[in-house]
C-alpha cells in the first residue's frame, strides 16, 4: 500500500502522508450486510461522559464482519476490498458457492477473484481459516478465536500477526505482537497469514481537522490545567508535577501502573505478558 506525501504549500499539507487506497475499491458496501450505529460520543445510557475526547466526527455505516469463518466447507471467492472507516484494516466481501455473502478481513496478499475456505481440511494458504491443531509450528495467522465458537477476537488490527510457536496436549503456545506469549485451546479457529495495510503506522494527518473527522476532540495537558481541574495543573511557569508519580485527573496513579485485575481468569493462560500489564 503507498503512501501520498503533500507538499508543504499550506500548513495542513506539513507532514502529511496519507495512504493511497489502491487495492480498496471504490464501490458502495452490499446493503444487506450494513446496519446504522448512532455515536454516542464516549457517554453512557445516563448521558455521563466515560470517555473523554470523543464527539462528532463523519457518519459511519458499519459493516457486519464475519469474525467466525462460520461457512465450514464452504469455499468463496473474492469480489472486492473494501474501505472500513470502523477500523484501520481492509476488508473483503466473499462471495460463497452457497450463494450467501460475507465480509473479512483483508488478509496481506490476497486479490480479487481468490478462493478462500473455512475448513479443518482447508489447504495452509493465506485467507483459510483452520483450527489450531491443523496449522503447523511456526505459520503466522490472524483473527484468533479465544473460545472455541465464539470468534476471532485477538490479531485484527492493520498490519498485526501472530505465531505458533509449541503445541502440547488441548494448548497451542502463541506469540502475539505484543511479544506476548499465550496459551490457547487448539480447537480455536485462525486464518492464515498478516492483516492487511500493513503502512497505516506511517500515515499522518497533518491537521487537526483530519483528527476532528474521525470522533476525536481535542486533549489538554494537565500540566497545563488549573490546580482545579488537574493534579497537574498550577504553578508558576513551567514546573514539575509536583508529585512523586504521574496521576490521572481523578488522582489515581497512572503511566507505567499495571491496570490487570490480579485474580482475571485467563493469568493462568499467559506466559509471558506484554509491558505494562
Amino acid at each position: 500500500m503507498a503512501i501520498g506525501l503533500y507538499e508543504a504549500y499550506t500548513p495542513g499539507t506539513r507532514n502529511r502522508a496519507i495512504l493511497q487506497f489502491g487495492e480498496a475499491a471504490k464501490s458502495k458496501p452490499h446493503k444487506r450486510l450494513t446496519c446504522r450505529r448512532i455515536s454516542r460520543s464516549g457517554r453512557n445510557n445516563m448521558g455521563i461522559i466515560t470517555s473523554r475526547h470523543r464527539g462528532g466526527g463523519h457518519k459511519r455505516l458499519y459493516r457486519e464482519i464475519d469474525f467466525r469463518r462460520g461457512k465450514l466447507g464452504v469455499s468463496g471467492r473474492v469480489a472486492s476490498i473494501e474501505y472500513d472507516p470502523n477500523r484501520n484494516a481492509f476488508i473483503c466481501l466473499i462471495n460463497y458457492t452457497d450463494g450467501d455473502k460475507g465480509y473479512i478481513l483483508h488478509p496481506r496478499g490476497v486479490r480479487v477473484g481468490d478462493i478462500l475456505t473455512s475448513s479443518p481440511d482447508a489447504p495452509i494458504s493465506v485467507g483459510n481459516a483452520l483450527p489450531l491443531t491443523r496449522i503447523p509450528l511456526g505459520t503466522i495467522i490472524h483473527n484468533i478465536e479465544l473460545k472455541s465458537g465464539k470468534g476471532g477476537e485477538s490479531v485484527r488490527a492493520a498490519g498485526t500477526a501472530a505465531k505458533v510457536i509449541a503445541k502440547e496436549g488441548q494448548l497451542a503456545t502463541l506469540r502475539l505482537p505484543p511479544n506476548e506469549i499465550r496459551l490457547i485451546y487448539r480447537n480455536c479457529l485462525a486464518s492464515i497469514g498478516r492483516i492487511g495495510n500493513i503502512d497505516i503506522t506511517n500515515e499522518g494527518l497533518g491537521k487537526a481537522g483530519s483528527k476532528r473527522w474521525l470522533g476525536r476532540r481535542p486533549k489538554v495537558r494537565g500540566s497545563a490545567t488549573n490546580p482545579v481541574d488537574h493534579p497537574h495543573g498550577g504553578g508558576e511557569g513551567r514546573t514539575s508535577i509536583g508529585r512523586q508519580k504521574p496521576s490521572t485527573p481523578w488522582g489515581h496513579i497512572t503511566l507505567g501502573k499495571r491496570s490487570r485485575r490480579s485474580k482475571k481468569y485467563s493469568n493462568p493462560f499467559i506466559l509471558r505478558r506484554r509491558k505494562g500489564f
